[in-house]
């Protein structure tokens, strides 16, 4: 009666705690994905290909020994469980609106047999910082400080000879395998626990004593590239976390960023209607622009055709590769529901459905950063000037001119000394009066 070890976004075999409590609990382990269709449909085809890619390297990595299906959670998992009698089902815990909901369908329908959750993709899970009284925080920074004295725990000592793995060729027809799909999506970043670990080390080695000041720079590779890891699990943050002497600078700085991933799940945990809804609910009156004009305002930021460079250049880094450097996130969301007055719903859907990193939490709270409805929020009078960033965050210049090629000879990439180059749009607002035009609709809503 082996145990069922479900993977979900912990697709790796180190540092994994459900993998040691399922070997605790049966000497033989089925290890199992389920593809489901609903996710499949609403997840950018680069992000499948990423989970893909990483469980192809799962599968090796278990000889094979990885069962693929395919179907809602709450019919496959009881009926892989009912199929080999298994005493418990094993899973990192889920702390996302649509994860609690579905494991909530998962329990129910499997009846006795006790899903049990170890861990979770975190550092501190969702729920456990909160204030005295027991409230959940609003504010990072003091989130932080508790958070860091919290602590979290060493990383778990498992490998793939934790557990005696089930073929599952040996299981019946209610297996029901599939091949794991290849979407042909093109993503400029490997994936799997090994590739995971290889872009951790090098990192550590040649970005991380200089990450607080390059990581602001997207003309230099000064970031660590781990996101998409992080948030399909091909490394644990624990893992990371060890790694990181608090001596210096840069390994503060980066811990920093790992705090912020813990605490914007926090906020979708503690407020899940933040999905997709103003965390500030006083935001909720604010005036967003719609109809045609706006339309087509929102494709030429898909497009970067907006005629500003940096805002350009970061929307057609995201359209080629499905990365962008995350200063560059700032200034493109800021222009998008600043300078054009629309909806930040639409920037984090479209985010979503193109980003190999798109995570729920991060992103959404992210948005709300920028739009000043969130948590922390930015104050409604901050509009980036996205000529004065990119002065700023690309001095050189080299980031437009990789991105943008009607710039690429260009020797004033910002256009404010020289021409502008034929066939590069001209802007499509200014930005002096959309600034204006923003702080008049916040300051209305007070």
């Amino acid at each position: 009666m082996p145990a069922l070890l479900w993977f979900r976004r912990d697709l790796r075999l180190r540092d994994l705690p459900p993998l040691l409590r399922a070997a605790a609990d049966s000497e033989d382990v089925l290890a199992c994905f389920v593809l489901d269709p609903r996710l499949e449909a609403s997840s950018g085809a680069r992000r499948i290909q990423f989970l893909c890619d990483s469980l192809r390297q799962l599968r090796d990595d278990l000889d094979g020994r990885l069962l693929v299906t395919r179907g809602s959670a709450e019919d496959r998992i009881p009926a892989l469980a009912k199929e080999i009698d298994a005493p418990s089902v094993h899973v990192s815990e889920d702390f996302s609106p649509y994860g609690r909901r579905r494991d909530s369908k998962v329990r129910e329908a499997l009846g006795d047999v006790p899903l049990v959750a170890t861990g979770s993709p975190y550092l501190v899970s969702p729920g456990r910082v909160v204030k005295d009284g027991g409230e959940p925080y609003k504010v990072f920074t003091p989130f932080f400080g508790r958070w860091r004295d919290m602590g979290w725990r060493s990383p778990a000592r498992s490998t793939v000879k934790s557990a005696k793995w089930v073929d599952p060729k040996q299981i019946g027809k209610g297996a029901q395998p599939v091949d794991i799909p290849d979407p042909g999506a093109d993503i400029d970043l490997p994936a799997g626990e090994a590739a995971a670990r290889k872009q951790w080390k090098k990192f550590l080695a040649k970005g991380l004593e200089t990450y607080g000041d390059d990581r602001n720079t997207p003309g230099h590779d000064g970031t660590s590239r781990m996101s998409a890891h992080l948030h399909f699990g091909t490394i644990h943050p624990r893992t990371m976390a060890v790694d990181l002497d608090q001596r210096q600078a840069g390994a503060r700085a980066y811990l920093r960023e790992l705090a912020f991933r813990d605490f914007y799940a926090a906020v979708l945990h503690h407020w899940p209607r933040s999905a997709w809804w103003n965390w500030n609910r006083d935001f909720d009156a604010i005036e967003v622009d719609t109809g045609a004009d706006a339309e087509k305002k929102f494709e030429a930021w898909k497009a970067g055709e907006t005629g500003f460079p940096i805002v350009d250049a970061g929307m057609r880094q995201l359209r080629d590769t499905g990365y962008m450097h995350n200063r560059v996130r700032m200034i493109v969301a800021s222009f998008l529901v600043k300078d054009l007055h629309l909806p930040w719903q639409w920037g984090a859907r479209h985010f979503l459905d193109q980003l190999v990193d798109g995570d729920m939490a991060s992103n959404q709270h992210g948005w709300q950063w920028s739009a000043g409805c969130g948590t922390d929020a930015a104050p409604y009078f901050r509009v980036f000037n996205p000529t004065r960033q990119a002065e700023k965050f690309d001095p050189s210049g080299n980031y437009v001119r990789r991105w943008v090629a009607e710039l690429a000879d260009a020797k004033d990439v910002t256009l404010t000394k020289g021409e502008r180059p034929a066939g590069y749009p001209e802007p499509i607002v200014d930005h002096s009066a959309e600034r204006t035009e923003a702080l008049r609709r916040y300051q209305g809503i007070g």
